[in-house]
Order: structure tokens, then sequence, then C-alpha cells
């Protein structure tokens, strides 16, 4: 079986502990509202005057952004726009008022998580928060899944990377033989140790790994 240091359940509580929730909204008013509205529920409200304010400051990974979608200079959508760009795990949260709409859409459609049409209640924004910090729990955690995996499928050889990528794609011992232009026996060789240096059990587990260390793409 694949082994991690940490469940999969054990990281995402962790996750959810040391999240920060970014408040960007230029309005002093508004940002002391939010900070009252959340500080209450155990989560840690970090808040800025500006988007570039927030893209000035090193970000943690765990954690949200909520913005308002007027701003001066930088406006939400452009805030989602760069912060995607940056590759940040940071789900974005837009705050919109009706006409807005269609802009906060076209947000979500670049990668933002949610959109609140103003006036929201307190419930709305909590789900919407919950919702954003479970995405990004969920996304880190694969993310380490697969820096672990990688690393792990690093330290095989050419030949026996070869080898995992015809495994996964549920070829036998002969079949990979006539690919790589070698023997059953010394295939059945290099499977073994591919098992034993990935420490999986079985089939699956590579499958696993494989899609872990790849997000989804195919082997290099």
């Amino acid at each position: 079986m694949v082994a991690y240091v940490k469940s999969p359940i054990d990281r995402l509580t962790q996750l959810r502990t040391t999240a920060i929730i970014h408040v960007v909204d230029d309005d002093d008013a508004v940002r002391d509202s939010l900070r009252f509205l959340l500080e209450p529920e155990g989560w840690t409200v970090r808040t800025y005057d500006s988007a570039t304010a927030l893209l000035d400051t090193e970000l943690d990974a765990a954690g949200c952004v909520l913005t308002d979608f007027h701003m001066p200079e930088i406006d939400g959508l452009e805030l989602q726009a760069r912060l995607a760009a940056r590759e940040t795990l940071l789900p974005v949260i837009i705050i919109t008022g009706h006409g807005d709409v269609p802009a906060a859409v076209r947000a979500m459609r670049a990668g933002a998580v949610d959109f609140l049409e103003k006036p929201f209640s307190g419930a709305e924004l909590m789900d919407a928060i919950r919702r954003a910090l479970d995405a990004n729990s969920r996304a880190l955690v694969a993310a380490a899944d697969a820096t672990q995996a990688a690393r792990r499928i690093a330290g095989l050889t050419p030949r026996e990377r070869e080898v995992l990528a015809l495994l996964v794609t549920g070829k036998s011992n002969k079949e990979m033989a006539l690919v790589l232009g070698t023997s059953p026996r010394t295939i059945d060789v290099h499977r073994a140790r591919v098992f034993q240096k990935l420490d999986a059990d079985t089939l699956p587990d590579l499958v696993h790994l494989v899609l872990a260390a790849s997000q989804g793409q195919p082997l290099p």
C-alpha cells in the first residue's frame, strides 16, 4: 500500500486550522464588518485596503481571498486573474453588486470559486468561506501528494519508468517486452523493482501514485 506521512483527513484538518482569510476592500467599514463576522468563527483574518496591498504580501498557501469587485486601480476581477497567473492555490470569492454579476460569472470561469451578491447574509458568507477553505485544503493535499509521488518516481531508472508507464496502461509482461525489445523475464525483474521502490503492493496502488504525481497528465 502506498504510504503517506499523514492521512488526507488529518492534513485537511490541520490546513483548515491554519488557514488565513484575506479580506480585500477599499472601504474601512466593510473590512471591519467582515472581520467582526469572521473572527468569532475561529478564523484568522487579515485585511487589505487594496488589491496591490495583497499582491505585495507574501501569502501563506492555506486560506482564501474575499475581495470586493469595485476597487480603485485593480478591481476584484483583475486581482483574481493576477493570483491565478501566480498559480496560487488560494481560492477567490468576489463580492459584487447586482449589476456586476456577469463580471463575477466571468471571474468564476477564470478560476474564482464563488461570488456573493450584495446584500448577502452572514450565513451565505460563512457557507462561501467554508466552501473556499475546503477547496483550498484539498488542493494543498493534492499538491503535497503530487510532490511526494513525483519524488518517488524520479528515483526509478529510465527503464523502470518505461515499465511503470506501460504497467499502468494494463499491459502484460509479454506485451511490455515486445514494446521495449526485451524478454518477459527481464520485464518481470524491472516490474518487481518498480513495486519495491514505489512501496506499492498492487497495480491500483501504482495507478494512484502515477495519477497523484502527474495530477491527471501523462507521464513524461
